[in-house]
């Protein structure tokens, strides 16, 4: 499933560093304004301590984790809604996108340039939804005018596009993100067809230095502060140490994260909350040439997950074949799992959940 994250924010608050550590992908990174143009594209591995669980248990020749697509942006700058800084461009790459990482500045340094003069997380926020919102009502005008004409003549489907257009546009005409707009559920479905910028789910991921390491700096807690009032998550990246990570082998990454007081690299969380954000679940596949981590969406059937391996195994389905992680821990091996009564067998309407191993039959 090919769907994409994009990397947004103000020039010079580290996307780029942090795009380069997660995808290795070398993406041009300085200290000036639009360095980067044309969006950079990266596959990012899921760190997922399951498929270990699953590998101790089941020999195999290659162990493949999820993935997720991220997409550096260039930096958006005040006006950019108005083609400030090649803004409408760059606005362009955010709407092809299917959620915002929102990186945003929360450490001084003088040797490094910000764009409106000085360090201010929360006026950089406002400054980017600004614009944001200003794409989308140019859009919902648009919008507006399409439907007015078959929506007067009659026709429903106009007329329910057109409400819901009217209804945008008050909510951004209060300078609000359509995402923390007061929608019902059937508004909300209709609201995500239209593509709008900033009904896009966000995250915020705060770019610290290493004093600022242990989250507990005042610009970060406006951050998160800013983040609980919209329901959205926040992660922290030292994006200069997670530079300076990735180009270490394992054992060195083990010992400097040791006196960083760090578990693992602030990528890893913001990869796995990438993936989540995007609203996505995994199952995994295990065999002797392979173990696989598959991507799904959250609430599919068992027929539809098939498919995600190849379309025949969706319209030849028959029945899936399924255990959990825990049982294989506990029994060894599917011989094992079998004799225990844990390999279960379901049908068409089954609801896969996050972590099922799975055998799919079918018929060609």
């Amino acid at each position: 499933m090919a769907l994409q994250a994009g990397i947004v924010g103000l020039p010079n608050v580290g996307k780029s560093t942090i795009f380069n550590a997660l995808t290795a992908a070398g993406a041009e990174s300085a200290n000036y304004p639009f360095c980067t143009i044309e969006p950079n594209t990266g596959i990012v591995p899921v760190p997922d301590p399951r498929l270990k669980q699953i590998h101790s248990k089941i020999a195999t020749d290659r162990v493949l984790p999820a993935t997720v697509e991220i997409v550096d942006i260039a930096g958006l700058v005040r006006g950019a809604s108005k083609g400030e800084g090649l803004g409408n461009q760059f606005l362009g790459h955010i709407r092809a996108t299917d959620a915002i990482l929102h990186v945003v500045r929360c450490f001084d340094d003088g040797d490094i340039i910000h764009v409106e003069g000085s360090v201010d997380p929360i006026r950089d926020i406002e400054t980017i939804d600004f614009e944001l919102v200003m794409a989308d009502a140019e859009s919902v005008d648009k919008r507006l005018k399409r439907y007015a004409k078959p929506a007067k003549s009659g026709d429903k489907e106009a007329k329910a596009q057109y409400e819901l257009a009217e209804k945008m546009k008050l909510v951004l005409e209060e300078g609000v993100p359509l995402r923390r707009g007061e929608w019902t559920e059937d508004e909300w479905e209709l609201v995500l067809g239209a593509q709008m910028i900033t009904s896009k789910p966000v995250m915020y991921v705060c770019n610290v230095d290493e004093d600022g390491i242990d989250g507990e700096g005042a610009l970060v807690a406006k951050v998160r502060e800013h983040a609980d009032g919209e329901g959205s998550g926040v992660v922290l990246i030292c994006a200069q140490v997670e530079a300076e990570i990735s180009e270490m082998d394992e054992e060195d990454q083990t010992e400097f994260l040791a006196d960083l007081g760090l578990e693992e690299p602030g990528l890893a969380r913001l990869a796995r909350e990438t993936y989540t954000l995007l609203g996505m679940e995994t199952y995994f596949t295990a065999g002797e040439k392979e173990i696989r981590a598959w991507t799904y969406r959250k609430g599919w059937k068992a027929p539809k997950c098939a498919g995600v391996i190849h379309g025949d195994f969706e319209r030849g389905f028959i029945r899936a074949e399924v255990y959990t992680i825990a049982a294989l821990l506990e029994h060894d091996n599917e011989a094992g799992l079998k004799a225990a009564g844990k390999l279960r067998v379901e049908g068409k309407e089954y609801v896969v959940q996050d972590g099922d191993v799975m055998h799919f039959r079918f018929n060609v």
